[in-house]
């Protein structure tokens, strides 16, 4: 199989020209991604690339930590990562990176050795998918119900922050997807199903209130629990709204974890 690469990075002109030699001498499918926390959490789930390339430069601790937005998916090993730097940016990364795995190319970049790990990566894949394919089969067990499946919870906040953190809160209970805009709530919710909808009250563009007031028009999505995100300085606001728009409910930001889970807990009874 071709695979998929993202490049990203600090370093522009590497990462440029990296991006061009890929395409133009190997053909690959190249998505180029800002160095940038909001950038990475939106563009590696809609791509789902097989590598992502990070070109370092000048790093510092929190330049670095921009890259733990990555974690779930390359520590749940779906995403391959090589990282090209310096020694010194080298130090920098592995002091302070949450990834655990990854592969190290020195500057400057051997476009031969680049190639050779790609078409490693590019083989490992296409036997782990014949391998899949020849022991997977289907069952539907008749007698699942519901109550036996985790709940699905949708976290919609404009603050990447807050969605990882109120994420990794959630998953060890339950699936949970986290979205950066009620536009794409609302999109997702097309396609999918969630079973209780945290839902950040400020937001540009779309808010709160006006998602929850689309989704009470929809039928349905209408019997949708809401939970509202909220600053201290929303509350009075907020409590109008929910006279308004009915929602099960607000938390107050930064919520502590035990404050969500019980929350949820107590809208599904």
């Amino acid at each position: 199989m071709k695979i998929k690469v993202m490049v990203t990075g600090k370093n522009r002109r590497i990462a440029v020209d990296i991006s061009k030699h890929l395409e133009a001498d190997r053909g690959y499918k190249v998505i180029k991604c800002d160095a940038g926390m909001d950038a990475l959490f939106d563009t590696e789930p809609k791509e789902m690339p097989n590598v992502i390339i990070i070109c370092l430069g000048d790093e510092s601790k929190e330049t670095v930590k921009v890259y733990d937005v990555l974690k779930e998916c390359v520590n749940a090993e779906w995403i391959s990562i090589i990282v090209v730097a310096n020694d010194d940016d080298t130090k920098v990364f592995m002091a302070n990176t949450k990834l655990h795995k990854m592969f190290f190319m020195p500057r400057p970049v051997s476009l031969m050795v680049l190639y050779s790990k790609l078409m490693e990566i590019e083989s490992e894949l296409d036997k782990n998918i014949e391998k899949a394919n020849s022991i997977i089969k289907e069952y539907v067990n008749p007698d699942f119900e519901d109550k036996h499946r985790r709940k699905h919870v949708l976290i919609v906040d404009d603050d990447t922050d807050q969605l990882l953190q109120i994420k990794e809160h959630l998953s060890e209970f339950y699936e949970v997807t986290a979205v950066r805009s009620g536009k794409a709530a609302l999109k997702y919710l097309e396609k999918h199903k969630a079973d209780i909808m945290l839902l950040d009250y400020m937001m540009p563009e779309m808010d709160g209130p006006t998602v929850l007031a689309t989704i009470k028009k929809n039928d349905d999505l209408k019997m949708m629990p809401v939970i509202f995100l909220t600053g201290m300085t929303e509350k009075e606001a907020v409590l109008k709204t929910i006279l308004e728009l009915k929602p099960q409910g607000y938390l107050v930001k930064p919520a502590k974890k035990s404050e969500i889970v019980a929350k949820i807990i107590d809208v599904f009874g």
